[in-house]
């Protein structure tokens, strides 16, 4: 059998029936059906908690439904039916589990028991939380300073456990957290510091909806956080442009069906959730992102030139920026061969690119 007909080729848009599908069968397939139903409704909802799968728990959505495909195998697989017991451990040594597949561990279901580690017969025994406490404590007390502990938590803990968990290590004397979010932001959190002066992002919901330009860069929202397709479709449904620029061409950046509308469930329809779709080559967007800027100094001069209105928010630039001068001199140097010939992207697609950021006056990138 070919590679290609492994593949079984998807033509719908995204969510829609597809997702439903999809939960459906991670929602019975968790053998805890009922109470998962129950879950699942008190996901990203007042007195229930927030949604495990992604950040987009707190946006000001009303109803039933605050989650997506993600978030609902997300919650089913948190309480599946499915455990395992200390049995379980006396069958698989350590060294045979770590030669398991992440797909075959995680179906197996969930600890019954707190376990700690036997080198010597290379096994997780049983044991009890005082003696799993009291082991901790003997480690932590051992230290010459608390800061010579690391305090790790996993992104599949809730924003609820790990909220108490770090209380606890502040009071034991340290703030070393290194935790699912500063593996995944610590270098871009340094480096956005470094060229935009703020560390995280700066924008909120309600500016999805002011926006008239949003550029979703490198960005997969169809696979990591489903539910920022529907303020795209909206932003292209009143007139934004919203430009994708991403070598992937992922269908949650093409169309979106929204399960929540009978009527375009029942019609099979679905709306777009572009306007504008670019494909750098790998590594290419940091050149297209050069192409951009030369065509908008070019532009900002031939204003000058005619005595036409700035293409540069010169207020601004003074105000919130500093080596601008050294970045333009280097967008002079660079030739749009070498721009063109690194982004991937023809002369004629940056220009647009450049054309749709020039004429948006509220943009988000």
């Amino acid at each position: 059998m070919s590679q290609d007909e492994h593949i079984r080729r998807y033509t719908g848009p995204a969510a829609g029936w597809g997702a439903l599908k999809s939960v459906t069968k991670s929602w019975l397939g968790s053998e805890n059906a009922v109470k998962n139903l129950r879950a699942m409704l008190k996901t990203n909802q007042n007195s229930g908690f927030d949604c495990p799968g992604c950040a987009w728990g707190e946006s000001p959505e009303n109803g039933l439904v605050k989650f997506c495909e993600n978030g609902a195998k997300a919650v089913n697989w948190e309480s599946t039916g499915r455990s395992v017991d200390p049995d379980f451990f006396a069958k698989y040594s350590v060294s045979a589990l770590a030669g398991q597949s992440d797909y075959w561990l995680e179906y197996q279901g969930r600890l019954t028991h707190p376990m700690r580690y036997d080198a010597a017969t290379d096994h997780y025994v049983e044991t009890t939380w005082d003696e799993a406490f009291a082991l901790i404590a003997r480690h932590l007390k051992a230290l010459k300073s608390p800061d010579e502990a690391e305090f790790y938590t996993s992104g599949r803990a809730s924003n609820e456990a790990a909220f108490l968990y770090q209380l606890f290590v502040r009071a034991f004397g340290t703030n070393n957290f290194p935790d699912c979010s500063n593996m995944c932001h610590e270098a871009s959190g340094l480096g956005m510091a470094e060229t935009l002066g703020v560390g995280k992002g700066t924008v909120v919901f309600d500016d999805l909806e002011k926006a008239d330009a949003i550029f979703v860069i490198g960005q997969n929202p169809g696979t990591n956080h489903p539910r920022m397709l529907e303020p795209l479709r909206e932003a292209v449904h009143r007139g934004a442009q919203v430009i994708c620029i991403n070598p992937l061409k992922e269908r949650g950046l093409e169309r979106f069906q929204h399960p929540q509308h009978p009527f375009e469930m029942l019609s099979n329809g679905s709306e777009p959730t572009n306007t504008a779709y670019f494909r750098p080559a790998l590594g290419g967007d940091m050149a297209m992102f050069r192409g951009m800027a030369k065509f908008l100094l070019q532009w900002e001069r031939e204003a000058q030139a005619n005595g036409e209105p700035p293409v540069f928010d010169h207020a601004f630039i003074r105000e919130h920026t500093s080596g601008l001068d050294d970045y333009l001199a280097a967008v002079d140097a660079t030739s749009w061969a070498h721009i063109v010939g690194q982004s991937g992207l023809s002369l004629a697609e940056i220009e647009l690119a450049a054309r749709m950021y020039r004429r948006a006056e509220r943009v988000i990138m």
